[in-house]
């Protein structure tokens, strides 16, 4: 056997977390898939590129298996209801894609590529990426789910608009043709077997091409028409609501999308494969059990319980699906469908027998190699014999041999013991990375998070019929307001470690505290913890003791640290005396619309020595969508006051040396366009408003600014992008700090974004830079002077650079927030 069998159907057993529990509707419409054996496979670069009706169609209308392949987890976008970036936007914007598929019915894989960010070219992504690793990635995802239909979100043409776009469609494209070359990345054959899709299609669109709805009339097999706006009787609802509950899980993205009723048309044009006929995409595709061995009569079997099902008692039909149970289980392990029907129909018996069964813990977590009790819940809700036999617990087996009384409630604890090696982390985010993540092992590649490695496996009884059934361990309690909530069980280290600020600048040789907060996970804990250094710094104390006595115990921890002498970057790690030596800091991601999550990162922070001088003292901020920079400007030794509505109206804006407007604060505070006039009167009197970037969507600047300017899309994305002085005597270049072309080195992810194009002669622009082959972008900085004070715009992405400990930044927005004082 294969050793991905074991882990595929590892992973079909296991619920990805709370038990879902069908009603007869659902159990009807999972009746119907029990005898479809199609897939298709979606491939795009992002979370939220993926076409969420089409998705629903597929799975819920075709009733095929339907997987959505994004390239990436989105770790470079931005987020409009947190502060979460880089990986944490990843892992945030997993989970969203995990929650709209379970809306709309498909599965989910990933490739191991990040997201860095927006990019103009296919042939920069690969070469950020690697485009080798990525199309291994991609051909290991068709060998492992096996479509016989993959369908792109983009054209492998530069029409995409982005290039990570063009690069999903170049790869998928690839991919078709290696997948079922056996010298194609043989080394995955040691897990999985080549597969050959039948067809490739484009969901092409009328923003690409206005003449696709008379071209896919004049070429039928060329061009598939699908009417996504379908109505589902079963589920009282059409395929295109169902998509705009499924889009509005990528609230990060403020992807909220209203319901839409009545036809809506999708169009496919095949790219790869033989041409097929009647408007369908499978026409001459096998997709029922006639394509297995001995499959026409598990067919029967389930037409016969489709016919015989009765939703006041669907428990009449599980005689007839154990005996299709029986000769499915008895399918070659070789056989991807033996794996993908065992699962499906386990939840359709299990449903039609009204099984309901749950592992929970107390806390939602525990220390490696500690013991915690596990409380099982079950009833049976029918009137079906179930015996439940015994429980396996990682490698030991526990006989239980009691009957479930109809719907009596049966509970039972059990102690177990972790294993001492197992944390939580997502898999991906173990090792450091630049353009690809770095996996331990092939067969995790791909999978959308990580398997859980603490889970029951039980043994029942139906009718005489032995019935396994999976569990995860989860963490259940009740809120007083939100009622019953599920939380992930996770495994920690003994102890974690959080330092107070991702970055700290030192602008002169002044002694800095750096705050380290443990938390015990467990109790009775001591031991003694340091920090380590670049060479020249120093630190007061070189070592802390501790004693944690009991578990979520916290103790906050001060080392005094002097930096070098001269300008340097670098980084401090906390160090643990205990047998892991390099700490872990603690990070939980948690909004209502996800599954929290826990991240278990390194306990370190960027350390900047730059010399930097400021003027004025006081900002007021004004805050936008996930944003940072206030943070980062008290490191400078700015005393920042959040500024909100009733703020900007009612208090006295001349105590402000200046006011910065955060990242979208346009777009996202409505309440702006009311305080305009008050923050032209600021200015006029001496003020100084720096604006940082909008998007142009909806915005009129008359609201924002007291000169015209436009907002374009124009962006400069290669961060190294060369920059010129356009006004090198301007004051912003040259006071407080002088600005040189080294303050430009070592930006993260770009350089700016959403630039204006054009704007009235009052504005000075101080920079232009471009990416390669295109026109310079003047309007990264303009300067405006207005009454006695200045107005000033830019969209170089502060947002970015200062959370990440960029000195030049730094220097720069210090010289943008001192202008005219």
């Amino acid at each position: 056997m294969k050793k991905i069998l074991v882990v595929f159907a590892l992973l079909l057993a296991l619920p990805n977390f709370s038990q879902k529990q069908l009603n007869s509707l659902e159990i009807r419409l999972s009746l119907k898939k029990l005898n479809v054996l199609g897939s298709v496979l979606y491939i795009a670069a992002h979370p939220d590129d993926e076409n969420t009706r089409l998705i629903a169609y597929m799975a819920n209308e075709t009733m095929v298996r339907t997987c959505y392949l994004s390239l990436t987890r989105g770790d470079g976008g931005q987020n409009l209801i947190g502060t979460e970036k880089g990986p944490l936007m990843g892992a945030l914007r997993t989970q969203e894609l995990l929650e709209a598929r379970k809306i709309d019915g498909g599965e989910q894989l990933f490739t191991r590529a990040v997201d860095f960010g927006y990019s103009k070219t296919a042939e920069e992504t690969f070469k950020k990426w690697g485009k080798k690793s990525v199309l291994a990635d991609a051909v290991w995802a068709i060998r492992k789910f096996r479509p016989d239909v993959i369908i792109t979100r983009f054209p492998s043409t530069s029409t995409g608009g982005h290039g990570h776009h063009t690069a999903s469609a170049i790869l998928a494209e690839e991919a078709f043709d290696l997948a079922g070359d056996p010298k194609a990345f043989p080394e995955q054959l040691d897990y999985t077997s080549v597969w050959q899709p039948k067809r490739l299609y484009l969901n092409t669109s009328t923003w690409w091409d206005k003449e696709l709805p008379q071209k896919a009339k004049d070429n039928h097999g060329k061009y598939t028409t699908i009417d996504v706006g379908t109505y589902n009787t079963l589920l009282g609802k059409s395929y295109s609501e169902m998509a705009s509950e499924s889009r509005t899980m990528h609230k990060s993205q403020g992807f909220g999308s209203g319901k839409v009723r009545g036809s809506k048309l999708e169009y496919l044009e095949l790219i790869k494969g033989k041409k097929g006929g009647n408007n369908d995409i499978f026409d001459g595709i096998d997709i029922t059990w006639n394509k297995i061995k001995g499959g026409a009569k598990i067919e029967e079997m389930i037409i016969e319980s489709n016919a015989n099902f009765d939703g006041e008692h669907p428990e009449k039909i599980v005689p007839t699906l154990f005996k299709a149970y029986e000769i499915i289980d008895k399918l070659p392990d070789a056989n991807q469908w033996k794996w993908i029907m065992l699962s499906k129909i386990r939840q359709v018996i299990s449903a039609c027998a009204g099984l309901f069964v749950e592992v929970t813990t107390n806390d939602y977590s525990a220390a490696i190699g500690s013991e915690i009790e596990l409380t099982t819940r079950m009833v049976n809700r029918s009137s079906l014999k179930i015996e439940l036999l015994e429980a396996k617990y990682g490698e030991k087996d526990t006989a239980i041999n009691t009957t479930l009384t109809n719907n009596v409630a049966f509970s039972f604890k059990h102690n177990y013991t972790l294993p001492k090696h197992q944390k939580t982390n997502p898999y991906w985010l173990n090792h450091d990375f630049k353009g690809i993540y770095t996996v331990d092992s092939q067969d995790l590649i791909g999978n959308p998070q990580n398997r859980s490695e603490n889970y029951v496996l039980f043994t029942f009884k139906i009718n005489g019929n032995f019935f396994p059934v999976f569990r995860n361990v989860v963490n259940k309690h009740t809120d007083r307001v939100k009622g019953e909530i599920y939380r992930p069980f996770v495994v920690l280290p003994k102890v974690t470690a959080n330092i107070s600020d991702n970055v700290f600048i030192f602008s002169n040789n002044a002694t800095k505290e750096i705050r380290v907060t443990l938390k015990a996970h467990e109790d009775s804990l001591i031991g003694a913890v340091e920090i380590n250094l670049p060479k020249g710094w120093k630190s007061e104390p070189t070592s802390i003791s501790y004693n944690l006595a009991t578990k979520n115990e916290e103790k906050v921890v001060s080392f005094n640290v002097t930096p070098s002498a001269n300008e340097s970057v670098g980084e401090v790690k906390v160090i643990l005396n205990d047998a892991e030596k390099t700490a872990k800091s603690l990070v939980t991601i948690e909004y209502n619309h996800i599954q929290t999550q826990t991240l278990l990162p390194e306990a370190k922070a960027k350390l900047v020595r730059l010399n930097v001088q400021i003027k004025g003292k006081n900002i007021g901020y004004i805050k936008g969508a996930g944003d940072e920079v206030p943070t980062a400007l008290e490191q400078l030794g700015y005393t920042i006051t959040l500024l909100d509505e009733n703020s900007l109206k009612n208090s006295d804006l001349s105590q402000y040396d200046a006011i910065v407007a955060g990242i979208r604060t346009y777009n996202t505070n409505k309440y702006m366009i009311n305080v305009y006039d008050k923050l032209m009167e600021y200015v006029k009197d001496g003020g100084n408003y720096v604006v940082q970037y909008n998007t142009n969507r909806g915005i009129d600047t008359k609201t924002m600014a007291p000169f015209p300017l436009k907002l374009s899309r124009n962006r400069v994305t290669v961060e190294e992008a060369k920059v010129t002085f356009l006004a090198p005597e301007h004051a912003i270049m040259n006071t407080p700090n002088k600005i040189l072309a080294s303050d430009f080195d070592n930006w993260v992810q770009e350089r700016g974004l959403y630039f204006p194009n054009e704007w009235d002669e009052n504005y000075t622009p101080i920079l232009g830079w471009s990416d390669p082959n295109e026109e310079m972008v003047k309007g990264a900085l303009l300067v405006a002077n207005y009454g006695k004070g200045s107005f000033i715009y830019t969209g170089i992405s502060f947002f970015r650079e200062l959370p990440a400990g960029v000195p030049g930044a730094f220097k720069l927005f210090a010289n943008i927030i001192s202008y005219g004082r």
